[in-house]
């Protein structure tokens, strides 16, 4: 379990955060998001006023890395990068999630060690971090500025052969999940937002075209919501393309494997984070090193899987 919880006994009244910034080495600003996220703990209570005075018993909630043996397949003195696999959070949802990526950037590169972006659970591909706090501030910004640039590989259901873009706008979904299970959809009054595809090989046995895909903005699931606008929704993908009773049993976890495959098409989304341009100092561009493509092995026959695309 990468959160621990470890006793400690004050013997003389003192600051929260002084405490924690001695005890666990940190800084004040670390000590003081260490106390507001609630992992100093007072009679078993999360106490969450850094300004506190203590003193006595208190136990501490920190994170300590487990990792699988994930190493990095490119790194720097500054960055690293991984294949994160699908099905991994790259950070932990809450106190209890067992294990995410960051154990892996932690148990390699220490404490500071980040990730520096987001992917969705269900996507695999490369996965950049950094190896300390400065680097970490220039990596975030600069995907924040969108001068990091990203492309996609994505399977999808149907035959596509010529390249097209997508500037749907997009909204967040904040009225409920009682008749889709959307996070994001089209809306006139959303986001703007732009993907270019690019088809690269149709496979008429399964029906399945594998794009090239190149976002210009980061809204929340583009990608995702712009294949399932043009009726080419990615195959696996448990909620763009499925229908409201099959997306909440797979939110659920109460979807059968068999009905994973015939609702969604495939046991994950597939999709994959293939490469990052970037320059830090010098130039780079990254290619995942994982074949994506063979993912095609996983799709399940179209006669048999079952999509709604409306």
């Amino acid at each position: 379990m990468p959160f621990v919880k470890e006793k400690f006994h004050i013997e003389e009244e003192t600051l929260a955060f002084l405490y924690v910034m001695s005890a666990l080495n940190y800084t004040q600003g670390q000590a003081q998001r260490h106390i507001a996220k609630g992992r100093l703990l007072i009679n078993g209570e999360s106490m969450t006023y850094t300004g506190a005075m203590i003193r006595g018993e208190v136990e501490m909630v920190f994170f300590r890395p487990k990792g699988k043996g994930i190493r990095p397949t490119f790194q720097t003195k500054d960055f690293m990068l991984f294949e994160k696999p699908s099905g991994t959070l790259v950070h932990p949802n809450t106190m209890a999630t067992p294990y995410s990526m960051l154990d892996e950037v932690r148990n390699t590169a220490g404490d500071n060690a980040n990730s520096t972006h987001r992917i969705d659970m269900e996507t695999s591909g490369l996965l950049l971090a950094s190896k300390h706090k400065k680097a970490e501030t220039l990596l975030k910004g600069a995907f924040e500025s969108r001068s990091i640039k990203k492309s996609y590989l994505a399977w999808v259901d149907g035959k596509l052969t010529e390249p097209f873009s997508s500037t749907e706008r997009i909204k967040v979904n904040k009225e409920g999940y009682e008749v889709s299970k959307h996070k994001v959809f089209i809306a006139e009054d959303g986001k703007a937002s732009h993907t270019d595809f690019v088809p690269l090989e149709y496979d008429e046995t399964l029906d399945a075209t594998l794009l090239a895909c190149y976002p210009h903005t980061g809204r929340t699931h583009q990608i995702r919501v712009h294949l399932f606008h043009v009726k080419h929704p990615i195959l696996g993908d448990p909620i763009y393309g499925a229908t409201y009773a099959a997306s909440n049993d797979y939110l659920d976890m109460t979807q059968s494997e068999e009905e994973r495959l015939i609702q969604h098409g495939a046991p994950r989304l597939m999709l994959h984070a293939q490469s990052l341009t970037f320059t830090y100092g010098n130039k780079f561009h990254i290619e995942s090193r994982e074949d994506f493509r063979a993912q095609k092995r996983l799709i399940y026959a179209p006669e048999k899987r079952v999509f709604n695309r409306s």
